[in-house]
């Protein structure tokens, strides 16, 4: 009987990260969370969080976020089989990102508290998005 682990990230079917491709996956993180955090801190004055807006903002956010899933093999030089991974390890990122703004900047995300709550919510949204996109678009190789 053995007490390993199965992990999702598992050395001897080749789906570790190297030094460099680790790098590569948070940068894309930190990169998508600021893009959108800035992206959501223009829309937000313009009640984007409000009604029917906010659906059309959910909706939007999945092929916003399907084409960054896509490039990164090409982004992280990953394998197409580390996708899942590398989403969800940007996902962390992008949230660890979030939570640390929200606390610490909220003013990143706008003038109301409506709208760090919106944004906040919004980003948090996308993360959940990009997982799913990451073991749905994950291929083994």
């Amino acid at each position: 009987m053995s007490n390993a682990r199965s992990s999702p990230v598992d050395p001897a079917k080749g789906h570790h990260f190297s030094r460099q491709q680790l790098i590569r996956v948070v940068a894309v993180g930190l990169s998508v969370w600021l893009a959108g955090a800035l992206l959501l801190r223009w829309l937000g004055p313009m009640g984007v969080y409000d009604g029917a807006a906010r659906i059309v903002l959910y909706a939007l956010i999945i092929p916003g976020t399907l084409p960054i899933i896509l490039l990164l093999p090409v982004l992280a030089g990953i394998k197409r089989s580390q996708i899942a991974a590398a989403a969800a390890f940007a996902t962390a990122t992008a949230i660890l990102m979030d939570g640390l703004a929200l606390a610490w900047f909220p003013g990143l995300y706008g003038e109301t508290i409506a709208q760090h709550a919106g944004a906040g919510a919004a980003i948090l949204w996308g993360g959940a998005v990009a997982i799913f996109l990451g073991f749905f678009l994950n291929r083994d190789q």
